[in-house]
């Protein structure tokens, strides 16, 4: 209980900041019901990210309830039902290290973290004909605001991910 009042803390601050800002929104709601292939897992998360510049995103990743050990998570740039490219790791753990190496660590089953993306966070997508440059912020918010973005939380159980949530504009 006292992780979920420390997450409602940090979601209300993010959203007064990007309200007092103009800035945008997005929200992703995690469960296992969104992998492809669909997981069969009690785990939940909530993503809640802003922008006001579109040179830097705010963002903070909740999760509870995860079957398996987490070993890392990330934004993937697909439409719903879609596997795609990593380009943003959200955290890291030893055995699965952010390449940029500047993602904070993953708590183990349960926990938040947060962060600022920068062009430095940004990797190139894995899926040459996706052409996802590396330190393109732009074309990665382009893709989130078109809705063909998803976060995810991988663990040793699930290693193509436990969770997952499209990411949608709540407030621009």
């Amino acid at each position: 209980m006292k992780r979920l009042r420390t997450l409602v803390i940090v979601m209300a601050g993010l959203l007064a900041t990007a309200t007092l800002a103009r800035a945008e929104i997005f929200q992703a709601t995690l469960t296992g019901y969104e992998e492809v292939p669909v997981v069969s897992s009690a785990g939940t998360g909530l993503f809640y990210a802003s922008t006001d510049t579109g040179d830097s995103i705010f963002y903070s990743l909740w999760y509870t309830k995860m079957q398996g050990t987490v070993t890392q998570a990330h934004i993937h740039i697909a439409q719903p039902a879609v596997n795609g490219s990593i380009v943003i790791w959200l955290c890291q753990t030893p055995a699965n290290i952010d390449p940029t190496g500047s993602s904070p660590q993953c708590p183990a089953q349960e926990g938040t973290v947060s962060g600022t993306i920068t062009a430095a966070n940004v990797i190139a997508g894995s899926q040459a004909a996706q052409q996802l440059s590396a330190g393109d912020i732009k074309a990665a918010l382009t893709a989130i605001r078109a809705g063909a973005a998803y976060a995810n939380v991988h663990t040793s159980l699930s290693t193509g991910g436990e969770i997952r949530g499209q990411v949608r504009v709540i407030s621009k």
